[in-house]
């Protein structure tokens, strides 16, 4: 059997049971995303402003959320920053949809949390391709062990698995903190620029302004040094230009 054949496979197995919560205003559109994920095998459920969103969020957990950023209610973004916050959704993926096409405006989504970003108008095809890309990324970071492992004193970080561990124990991150976290711990001791991490941990071109990159970057090291409590000192801020992580000697 081929490896392309394989990957079909494997793909309508995974997406058999997944359930995509489709949040999005004009019905038209909504219906459209909704038709084309089913015929892909996936359960779909819609809703049409924010607060609909978070009621079906609250019955079922889903395993993915298409998201429109201007809702009625409660916009995407408050949709999405609420998911994130809660320890019961931060996991769940989310691809963003809008209208909007400016860079800063696809990272001020981003750095909400959202797994990745489409402008309206969009082809349905390749949104349920990258729909089955991110869900993809999902079930492998969650069956995959082994491979590469980084190591920082306490720090492990399994990078095929997407797992982190401090002192032993399961440390939670977002996929933005982990990439964060990977891209200074493949580059140990030597400093990163922000523009050097936002291209590594958000995938994103380096032509932003300078008040968004600083605002972007900054935000997600203040919440990785609180997750990796007294250890998060070692990321250190090099003034005007970026952050290194810095291990000290006999803990490496």
């Amino acid at each position: 059997m081929s490896t392309f054949v394989q990957e079909i496979m494997e793909t309508a197995k995974m997406t058999s049971a997944l359930r995509v919560l489709v949040v999005e205003d004009e019905p038209d559109i909504a219906a459209l995303i909704a038709y084309q994920l089913t015929r892909e095998g996936f359960r779909v459920e819609t809703a049409g402003s924010g607060p609909e969103a978070l009621d079906a969020v609250g019955r079922e957990v889903p395993d993915l959320v298409v998201l429109d950023r201007m809702l009625p209610g409660l916009s995407g973004d408050e949709v999405l920053v609420r998911l994130k916050s809660e320890p019961a959704t931060m996991n769940v993926p989310v691809l963003l949809l809008t209208a909007k096409r400016e860079q800063e405006d696809r990272i001020e989504g981003l750095e909400l949390g959202a797994d990745d970003y489409l402008t309206k108008p969009f082809s349905p095809r390749e949104l349920v391709l990258r729909a089955q890309a991110i869900l993809r990324r999902v079930h492998e970071a969650g069956t995959t062990e082994g491979g590469r492992i980084l190591r920082a004193g306490p720090i492990r970080l399994h990078v095929e698995s997407h797992r982190t561990s401090l002192d032993g124990e399961e440390l939670t991150l977002t996929p933005t903190e982990f990439r964060l976290l990977q891209a200074l711990m493949e580059r140990r001791g030597r400093t990163q620029s922000r523009t050097q991490l936002l291209e590594k941990a958000w995938s994103v071109e380096s032509g932003v302004s300078d008040r968004i990159r600083t605002r972007t970057v900054d935000m997600h090291v203040r919440r990785l040094r609180s997750k990796l409590g007294p250890v998060g000192e070692w990321i250190q801020t090099v003034r005007g230009f970026g952050y290194r992580l810095k291990v000290p000697e006999g803990l490496e």
